[in-house]
């Protein structure tokens, strides 16, 4: 038997109320309501938390990993995100949030902004290779990989082939570690801080590795309180290697593109945004441009739903932290030699979703096919979402799966309710007479 796919995003169904409002929302239309509770379709979902964004019943929840699971280490090293620093109105410097986090039980810290220096010295170092498609997309942000996954196929291979850099600074803070207090790469723990689930779910269902270096994912939300009075009065960490302002701007959008690429790239937040850029690229509408990069949260990771602050705050206190810091590029803070040292590109091939296929046997999914079209020139294509399906053709397509009928449209239901009253009326007065 197949095992379900993990998903970071859950439906707590005790608070779900059935509204549609999730429903209209979500992206890759993973979400029907059925039976008045709301459910979400494995093969469709994405992890990116729109739909908890846009829950007023709070039904939308990101499981990620407790702070407690540290302690199943010998040694536990935190992987903040850049994001993580937007969280602290007029921080300074990222030292004291580093320092923070091994005051509340971590061993060691390494940036992920540091893994964001080596992943952009290694994505320019590929877009010197010739013959690449264009344009080259980011692999950064999982909720978008998975995006064109299930939605855009063809696009796959722009996929830059290259790892997080959540991926890498875990690689880089275990190795370093191990030699460093001579200890097994098994008794330490990476621990990234994520802003959102869609780390958490790429953590446990890798994209373009077969396994990741990643141990488990902590919520901002989850820690920022106990950050906070640590960070307030902390004081900078002499022995501290930070990254480069470039590592710490890849937290906001346009950020990754600005290091990388920042005469010829494209970069859009928001995941309807990243949608129709994407549908312009898979239309050769795009192919002046060398770098896109697509966030699917608004600002950037910044603006995920598992932070604290406001992303437009958490973006300014960024950019006026990054000012701050020395004018050093990637390409002169990360010598060539880390790129052998340490591995930067995937393992594996990163493969389409059959999440819209109707069937495994082509001639039945081709006969479903022409009865899903002829159910759709029935529907009135009002995409009310009444019936728990997103669209006219989303409803179309369930009933064909066996899901739901016809007369789950309000519409329909409502015409054949006249229909039966006039037969009714007609069939009285033919009694009377």
């Amino acid at each position: 038997m197949e095992e379900r796919p993990y998903h970071s995003v859950r439906l707590a169904k005790q608070l779900c109320k059935g509204c549609t409002n999730c429903l209209k929302h979500c992206p890759t239309e993973a979400i029907r309501v059925r039976g008045g509770r709301a459910h979400i379709l494995d093969s469709l979902c994405i992890d990116c938390g729109e739909c908890i964004r846009v829950c007023d019943y709070h039904a939308k929840v990101a499981v990620t990993d407790p702070l407690s699971m540290i302690k199943s280490f010998k040694y536990s090293i935190a992987l903040p995100a850049p994001s993580l620093y937007g969280q602290f109105r007029g921080l300074q410097k990222p030292e004291y949030v580093v320092e923070a986090l091994r005051c509340i039980g971590f061993d060691d810290v390494f940036e992920v902004a540091r893994g964001a220096d080596v992943v952009t010295r290694a994505i320019r170092e590929k877009l010197k290779q010739p013959g690449l498609p264009k344009p080259l997309i980011s692999s950064a942000c999982p909720a978008v990989v998975r995006l064109i996954q299930v939605r855009f196929p063809d696009l796959i291979e722009n996929v830059v082939d290259i790892r997080q850099p959540m991926e890498v600074a875990a690689n880089i803070a275990r190795t370093e570690f191990c030699k460093e207090h001579g200890c097994k790469p098994e008794e330490v723990g990476c621990f990234f801080i994520t802003p959102c689930p869609a780390k958490m779910t790429v953590i446990r269902r890798p994209i373009g590795q077969k396994k990741s270096d990643v141990d488990g994912a902590i919520s901002i939300m989850e820690i920022y309180g106990l950050l906070l009075p640590y960070v307030e009065k902390m004081m900078k960490d002499p022995n501290f290697q930070p990254s480069t302002k470039y590592g710490v701007a890849w937290s906001t959008s346009d950020g990754e593109a600005n290091a990388v690429c920042p005469g010829n790239s494209l970069s859009v937040d928001g995941i309807d945004n990243v949608i129709r850029v994407l549908e312009e690229v898979e239309n050769y509408k795009l192919m002046d441009l060398t770098y896109f990069e697509g966030n699917a949260c608004m600002g950037g990771c910044v603006g995920g739903p598992l932070t604290f602050e406001n992303n437009y705050v958490a973006k300014n206190t960024i950019r006026q932290m990054v000012k701050q810091m020395p004018e050093v590029h990637p390409d002169q803070d990360v010598p060539t030699s880390m790129l052998n040292k340490y591995p930067t590109k995937n393992d594996e091939e990163i493969e389409p979703k059959d999440a819209i296929r109707l069937d495994e046997n082509m001639q039945e999914a081709m006969r479903k096919m022409v009865r899903m079209n002829e159910i759709i020139e029935r529907l009135p294509g009002y995409d009310c979402g009444s019936c728990g399906s997103p669209t006219c053709r989303s409803f179309a397509e369930d009933i064909v799966r066996g899901y739901c009928n016809e007369m789950d449209c309000i519409h329909i239901m409502k015409e054949k309710l006249k229909v039966m009253a006039q037969e009714m009326v007609e069939l009285a007065q033919t009694k009377r007479e």
